[in-house]
């Protein structure tokens, strides 16, 4: 028996026909779809990579600095700074055995700062600067201070050797110090653009061991002026009368009466015992930063210590000069400890009468004039 007709044989072929007329079209439609969802997928990542860009463009530091504006919470933190009293700080909790790491913030070392980078560089020029030009002046209108009876060849003596080894000992550990401290305030300025900065960092590196370490010889150097001096240094009746008559230097041929030290050589004593005792003991805490244990301590004690080192320079700046170019035969003192006797009467009158009285000074009657260069 026969299953199918021709026409169903036919019909059949149609429709397979038709069938794989129908999936050549749809897999034709499927190819011309993918280009058009691959370019739909391409811009959707080009307009994402344009976003992501202006994020960074806007979130850049440079561009958040230009456009940044103070918050309410940026506003209320600067009045909470401003409104913290003197030596007032914001602390944390630390696990170190260091203390003064608790400080977080402290509002004073704001204007700690500002005083080392604004005024103490004023404080120091007007002092050094303006002592240097009233010896200038003074060097010009007064001229260097002569022994009116010129040198008499007689010899007196003034300072003993261990009296002339205290003074070299202090005085030459001053002077290293003072130019090592002055490198601190003025070196970036002065030195740093002569020099270079590797030169300028050597530099500073030998002058602050040197700053260190010296000061403690200087510091022995006090005590032992204060033990040996402090006899011949204290102030009576007769320092007045000295002090009125300008001590004889501002003008020629008079000459007050004075004992061993006149009353500007007391000063000068007094200026080096008390200023180089404020030196000392602010410099030790500076050695021994642990000793005070508290930032505001440290910080008033630099001050202390920057503010006298500036004023202590200046006055010492004037002794060096009376000892030396101001006044004739005075270098003497300190330099061999005897001293003509014709400069002793002029400037130690009293003195040089002790001396006679006990024998440890020729009489000098009649002083042998000398020329005086």
């Amino acid at each position: 028996m026969q299953l199918s007709s021709p026409l169903v044989r036919r019909r059949s072929r149609n429709l397979e026909t038709e069938g794989r007329s129908a999936m050549a079209r749809s897999h034709s439609t499927r190819k011309a779809c993918i280009p058009k969802a691959a370019a739909h997928k391409a811009s959707i990542l080009k307009a994402l990579c344009a976003a992501f860009a202006l994020l960074f463009v806007v979130a850049h530091p440079a561009a958040a600095q230009l456009s940044f504006k103070p918050t309410a919470e940026a506003v209320q933190e600067d009045k909470l700074l401003n409104a913290l009293k003197e030596g007032d700080k914001i602390t944390g909790r630390i696990t170190i055995p260091d203390a003064m790491a608790a400080s977080l913030i402290q509002p004073a070392g704001r204007d700690w700062r500002d005083f080392h980078r604004s005024k103490l560089p004023v404080i120091g020029g007007v002092a050094i600067i303006g002592m240097l030009a009233l010896l200038a002046i003074f060097l010009m209108v007064r001229g260097r201070i002569r022994v009116d009876h010129g040198f008499s060849g007689t010899k007196i003596l003034r300072f003993a050797s261990f009296e002339r080894f205290t003074h070299w000992l202090t005085a030459s550990c001053f002077i290293v110090l003072a130019l090592s401290g002055l490198n601190i305030s003025f070196g970036r300025i002065l030195i740093l653009p002569l020099f270079g900065a590797q030169a300028f960092a050597t530099m500073s590196t030998y002058a602050k061991f040197a700053h260190d370490y010296l000061a403690f010889p200087f510091m022995l150097g006090l005590v032992i002026m204060f033990l040996i001096w402090i006899k011949d240094n204290i102030p009576g009746k007769i320092d007045l009368q000295w002090l009125k008559r300008g001590g004889g230097i501002l003008s020629k041929g008079q000459h007050p009466p004075a004992r061993r030290f006149n009353a500007g050589q007391k000063g000068v004593f007094w200026i080096v015992i008390i200023g180089g005792s404020l030196m000392s003991v602010s410099g030790w805490f500076l050695l021994f930063p642990y000793i005070p244990a508290n930032v505001t301590t440290m910080q008033f004690w630099t001050v202390i210590h920057a503010v006298i080192a500036m004023l202590f320079i200046a006055a010492m700046m004037a002794h060096i000069y009376i000892g030396t170019v101001g006044m004739e035969g005075a270098f003497d003192a300190m330099g061999t400890g005897e001293v003509d006797l014709n400069w002793a009467k002029e400037h130690h009158s009293l003195w040089v009468e002790e001396e006679q009285a006990k024998g440890h000074a020729p009489s000098g009657s009649t002083p042998r004039a000398m020329p005086a260069e």
